[in-house]
């Protein structure tokens, strides 16, 4: 699959608003902290990525009713769904400039990722968290994703990479009250 960078400007793909807000000490710290463990940006990315995934349980998963989708609050609260780890993900990348794009899947619901750019090219990943069944890695040589879209069912992977949360994601993760909330207001498709 060909991935469609949505804006231009490679720019776009480092900047910081109000959800993927790497600007924020939350952020600098946890990026400050793994960037004095990393030896060059390949393995920074590689750290991060394993960070979120790793030490921020998916909310669903350990039974956590609140949601984040701001990247400080996922940080600082250690919780959220794939949408907010990957704006957690996002935020430490580009803390240490390396452009970062975010997309998504259309499984059952939407699912969302985050693509990285490095060695001139992007390489999507999934921070969602492994548990049985579900086995995703770092990995510039191919995808090593959480799940693969089913296509004769009608799931599909988007090609798109935005630079920004899409606004169907963010509204609905804005809107939820409470996880269980957020389970039956989900986006089916962007």
């Amino acid at each position: 699959m060909e991935l469609i960078q949505k804006t231009p400007d490679l720019s776009a793909y480092l900047a910081a608003d109000d959800a993927i807000d790497h600007d924020h000490p939350q952020v600098r710290e946890v990026a400050g902290r793994l960037a004095k463990e990393a030896e060059d940006s390949y393995a920074y990315a590689r750290l991060a990525f394993e960070f979120v995934r790793d030490t921020i349980p998916h909310s669903q998963d350990s039974g956590d009713p609140r949601v984040t989708w701001r990247a400080s609050d996922v940080l600082e609260r250690r919780t959220g769904i794939c949408y907010a780890k990957a704006h957690a993900l996002a935020a430490l990348l580009r803390a240490e400039d390396i452009p970062t794009a975010l997309c998504y899947q259309r499984l059952d619901v939407v699912h969302g990722l985050v693509a990285v750019r490095l060695d001139g090219a992007w390489h999507r990943q999934d921070p969602r968290g492994n548990k049985p069944g579900v086995y995703a890695q770092f990995s510039l040589g191919g995808e090593r994703l959480a799940f693969t879209p089913d296509h004769a069912a009608g799931e599909a992977d988007y090609p798109e990479l935005y630079a920004a949360p899409h606004p169907v994601v963010l509204d609905v993760l804005k809107a939820a009250t409470d996880r269980p909330h957020l389970w039956q207001t989900l986006p089916a498709a962007l």
